[in-house]
């Protein structure tokens, strides 16, 4: 059954079917700031065990205006390492990554995770 969003901060997330979606209001360019962020909404709301098996991760980041100078691979990289132990054991099951930057209505960030 899916459910509605979870969190009330900046950060919530939902299940809907096979995929974990999690969506991160406002942009940094610093993307260390993320890591803590997520880690700590999932430690703290999340309540789904890990899996095994290979995962499907789609990371859009949004924004309005001139995109902000974030390295794209340096986010994925903290958002990765916050979210494991919650939906997969270890990045390293991650088949699949797509990590993308397009001009939106709001600055955000939302993350698709999806087993393959």
């Amino acid at each position: 059954m899916d459910q509605d969003w979870i969190g009330t901060g900046k950060v919530r997330a939902r299940e809907r079917g096979d995929m974990v979606e999690i969506m991160i209001d406002g942009l940094t360019t610093q993307a260390k700031y993320y890591k803590p962020l997520v880690y700590e909404f999932m430690r703290k709301e999340w309540s789904s065990r890990p899996s095994w098996g290979d995962f499907a991760v789609d990371i859009r980041m949004e924004h309005v205006g001139e995109p902000p100078h974030i390295d794209l691979d340096n986010l994925a990289k903290a958002l990765l390492d916050a979210i494991k132990g919650y939906l997969f054991h270890d990045d390293a099951q991650v088949a699949r990554l797509l990590v993308e930057r397009h001009e939106g209505e709001r600055e955000r960030i939302t993350i698709a995770v999806r087993r393959r």
